[in-house]
């Protein structure tokens, strides 16, 4: 999956990012403004990090620009006030094409991002995050950046600090998804681009579970991904798997926000976030499969249920246990 500007979900990403401390550190309130921020912020890295990832090489394994460099173009260099870069963005997603892209550069590199359905609103509050507050760099970018003749470049905006308020189950139960993700991506991408489908698709076959398990025992909860059409037996839903399943199938189907749900039962929590689908996801979901690939999903899994999808769809969910404490 390759492109501009990533607010879907396919996989991925965090790690040591270059802090700038000559900018206003700004607290937290339990105000609306500060929830709008604390959203946009939250919506970037759900949606966004899959592909823009903050953390990914500069030469090797990355699918798209980070985006950092997305901010760097279109507010720092181009000087576009809020209300326009929110207008360019919003428009560049509901419809990417060519003449509208900024970055040149990226889309002859990545290719161009597919369109693809977003909960109403989510875009325009991800910009507006992404206008007013400093985010996340790779280390490699200012370096860069500036080689490419932007030499007194520094990113513009105010840090958010978040409050030390305890997250709360929801936020747990989100943050192993995510994580587990970008495992999983970031391996299966580098399969894709070294070796092709096929090698991606061995790869899941043979590392996707035993991945998963080690995530579960460095969070110490019980992470899994199941679905209603399932491809590997091991990932069939149970039958609260399955209510959820239908459940953010009718609030994507009607573009609604989705929000993770974090079920309290005992001592445990169960939490539950959707898979959605995308381009890359379409290689070995799809509708039109490549024969050759179609022929090794059949040998590897004789009764494969995960066919025919289309983008933006809910392929399965995150099935996460945890401890409260």
């Amino acid at each position: 999956m390759k492109y501009f500007l990533s607010l879907s979900a396919l996989l991925f990403l965090f790690g040591c990012q270059k802090k700038n401390t000559t900018f206003t550190e700004i607290s937290t309130h339990a105000d609306e403004k500060t929830a709008a921020v604390v959203e946009g912020k939250k919506l970037m890295e759900t949606h966004c990090y899959l592909c823009h990832s903050p953390d990914a090489a500069e030469n090797q394994g990355r699918i798209a620009p980070p985006m950092v460099a997305i901010k760097a173009h279109y507010i720092d260099k181009k000087g576009y006030s809020k209300d326009e870069f929110i207008e360019k963005m919003t428009s560049f997603v509901q419809n990417p094409t060519k003449d509208k892209a900024i970055l040149k550069g990226a889309v002859k590199k990545h290719g161009l991002m597919p369109k693809q359905d977003f909960p109403i609103g989510s875009v325009e509050k991800i910009a507006a995050y992404l206008y007013e507050y400093k985010i996340e760099e790779p280390q490699w970018f200012q370096s860069h950046w500036q080689s490419h003749g932007n030499q007194n470049w520094s990113q513009s905006g105010i840090v958010f600090t978040e409050s030390s308020t305890a997250p709360n189950f929801a936020d747990i139960g989100l943050e192993y998804a995510l994580e587990t993700k970008k495992v999983l991506g970031k391996n299966l991408m580098t399969a894709i681009q070294q070796k092709g489908t096929i090698a991606a698709l061995d790869f899941c076959n043979v590392q996707a579970i035993p991945l998963t398990d080690s995530m579960s025992t460095h969070y110490n909860a019980v992470i899994k991904r199941v679905s209603d059409r399932n491809r590997n037996p091991n990932n069939k839903t149970n039958a609260e798997e399955l209510y959820y399943i239908n459940h953010f199938k009718k609030l994507t189907a009607n573009k609604e926000e989705i929000k993770p749900v974090a079920l309290e039962k005992g001592s445990k929590i169960q939490f539950y976030y959707p898979i959605e689908t995308n381009s890359m996801c379409l290689q070995c979901h799809g509708t039109q499969i490549r024969p050759d690939v179609s022929k090794r999903i059949l040998k590897l899994y004789p009764n494969d249920l995960a066919v025919d999808y289309n983008e933006n769809e809910v392929r399965g969910i995150w099935s996460i246990t945890f401890d409260k404490n």
